[in-house]
């Protein structure tokens, strides 16, 4: 039971650091906090299933549809409501009052559009077009049942989302740290003001980092089916309030520290849901409560106001 828990937890802990990953790089170049991103990976899931149930899309090409579709959604939307919200004397006070409202707007939205009833895709499905198309290629079937690791079987599904989620980790890093938008990105998040004297376009740049963020979300609501059981539109909030614990575990404003926020957290997750299952929905409360009052800056150290 505990190695399962823990193997379990460490590829919880991959995709819940895709889920707080767009969130803490928003905070990180802008320094405000979007309660909406929830809602946006809840968005992320009803792409993959609707794209999934009216046309058959394998939900492993949702991945670039929901990325390139949120991401396009986050550029306008920044332009929208972010530069007005950076020019006021508190922005992060109210960045809270404004994506709340917007997370608001959106649920209600969803819930018109979708109905409240829960939906799902199943998890054979994740990645079936492209083990028929290797068949093909090759010869030989790969089956879509569980994978055995050190013993332990764990559904196909639990895999492909660890290793996409890892994949993505890494694809954010390439991006802050080889690519000339990511250097100016990384300046951004260190001294804005300081950016903005040396002639950085930092509205671009945040707009950019904007979208990224929102794509993340989408992301990682493709595959929230798989790994949370269901999507409704209610799960926003739900989903919200997990990046937040990830991310203030790790540290505020350090996106790479998103990785090792979700670690903790899917093993801890796991771990209670295998012990105590009881206390399983308390469980991103509590840690946020433990870590803001034995460490408020993350296990990581960096130090960032928070008001």
């Amino acid at each position: 039971m505990l190695t399962y828990s823990l193997l379990a937890g460490l590829l919880f802990g991959l995709y819940f650091s895709l889920v707080g990953l767009g969130l803490n790089l928003v905070f990180g170049v802008m320094r405000i906090v979007n309660l909406a991103h929830g809602d946006f990976l809840m968005l992320g899931a009803y792409c993959a299933f609707w794209l999934y149930t009216l046309f058959g899309v394998d939900p492993v090409f949702a991945i670039p549809v929901a990325f390139v579709l949120f991401g396009l959604v986050g550029l306008p939307l920044y332009y929208l409501l972010v530069p007005r919200l950076l020019a006021a004397r508190d922005p992060e006070m109210l960045s809270i009052i404004l994506f709340f409202g917007l997370s608001q707007v959106i649920e209600a939205l969803a819930t018109i559009a979708f109905g409240t009833s829960e939906q799902s895709i199943p998890g054979g499905d994740l990645g079936r077009a492209l083990r028929e198309g290797w068949g093909r290629l090759t010869g030989h079937e790969i089956e879509s049942g569980p994978v055995e690791i050190f013993g332990q079987s764990f559904p196909s599904a639990w895999i492909i989302s660890g290793v996409a989620s890892l994949i993505a980790v890494a694809l954010v890093y390439l991006y802050l740290y080889r690519t000339r938008t990511g250097y100016l990105t990384r300046a951004v998040m260190s001294r804005r003001d300081e950016a903005l004297a040396t002639g950085i376009d930092v509205n671009r740049v945040s707009a950019i980092a904007f979208g990224i963020g929102i794509a993340l979300a989408a992301v990682g609501g493709v595959f929230a089916p798989f790994m949370l059981g269901s999507i409704t539109p209610a799960m926003g909030v739900d989903s919200t309030v997990v990046s937040f614990a990830v991310i203030v575990m790790g540290s505020l404003g350090n996106p790479l520290g998103t990785v090792l926020g979700g670690l903790v957290y899917g093993v801890s997750y796991m771990l209670v849901q295998s012990y105590l299952s009881s206390w399983a929905n308390l469980l991103p409360y509590l840690l946020l409560i433990a870590i803001l009052l034995v460490r408020p800056s993350g296990l990581l150290g960096k130090r960032v106001r928070l008001a």
